[in-house]
């Protein structure tokens, strides 16, 4: 199983923007990092991901999925650029703090406290459960197997 996080700064782009996209979702484009995009290249349609909100709140406040995989980004015309497009999938019922993360031993490893400049990140399942249990979220959708 794979999990991931999205990072967005939320005046750039938002969860509520997101949201607001429905099941068709929105591509994630934008990515200029080597790092960022081969994370893309990794993913497989249904892979769960944290959307985080960066500079301004600094905190996971969601989860979508992949919809659509790795393709050309439709911004720029150069072919090194590809991405994937994502779905939101629900609220964190609790929006979850980098400093909460930070804080806690379990999460020390995760990319978002040693990478934290990367804009798209993998995220272990233990880390993905961790964080959903921080934020309140009961039963949180599963990547597929």
């Amino acid at each position: 199983m794979a999990y991931w996080l999205f990072k967005s700064e939320p005046f750039k782009w938002s969860w509520e923007m997101q949201k607001a996209k429905g099941d068709i979702g929105e591509q994630w484009d934008g990515i200029r990092n080597y790092q960022a995009r081969n994370n893309m290249r990794a993913m497989k349609l249904g892979d769960k991901a944290f959307f985080y909100h960066s500079n301004e709140g600094l905190e996971v406040v969601g989860i979508a999925e992949v919809c659509a995989l790795i393709h050309p980004d439709t911004t720029i015309d150069d072919p090194r650029w590809e991405c994937v497009d994502i779905r939101a999938v629900c609220d964190m019922p609790r929006p979850v703090t980098l400093k909460e993360v930070k804080a806690n031993p379990k999460l020390a490893e995760m990319s978002l406290v040693t990478s934290m400049r990367l804009s798209v990140q993998p995220v272990t399942e233990a880390e993905y459960l961790e964080v959903c249990r921080m934020g309140n979220l009961a039963d949180p959708p599963r990547s597929p197997e």
